[in-house]
């Protein structure tokens, strides 16, 4: 509990319960799949419990939202930047850490002050293809 006392939001035994499944997971889950394994721990947790629990996290940087399946959003509790290989076929998202030096020509920008970017690369995974 001491590791989740400086994030900035109340710290409930249903809160803590999300965070400890998503730290470390590299499997982008979506709310849905959060919930489906936290509520086994806390039968009268409510998917709303888990819904504000990650929008609370999102806001306080803590998570980060993507929307890379347009389906549903997946979340991702490694906040550093990167890069993603996205499965088109299963879905599987993999992170990529590594830094990719991209140049947008002042003619394309419209006056656009860029201050982050993320690639996403898409195709077929290992099991997929």
């Amino acid at each position: 509990m001491d590791k989740y006392r400086n994030i900035g939001i109340k710290l409930t035994p249903q809160r803590i319960a999300i965070m400890d499944y998503l730290e470390g997971n590299k499997q982008h889950p979506s709310a849905e799949e959060i919930y489906k394994t936290v509520v086994k721990k806390f039968p009268t947790m409510s998917f709303a419990t888990v819904y504000t629990t990650l929008s609370a996290l999102r806001d306080k940087g803590n998570l980060l939202e993507l929307t890379i399946d347009p389906g549903k959003k997946r979340y991702d509790p490694m906040t550093e930047n990167h890069n993603h290989l996205i499965c088109v076929s299963c879905k599987r998202i993999i992170d990529v850490p590594v830094a990719f030096s991209l140049d947008v020509p002042d003619s394309v920008k419209q006056g656009f002050n860029i201050t982050d970017t993320q690639v996403e690369f898409y195709g077929l995974c290992p099991k997929c293809k």
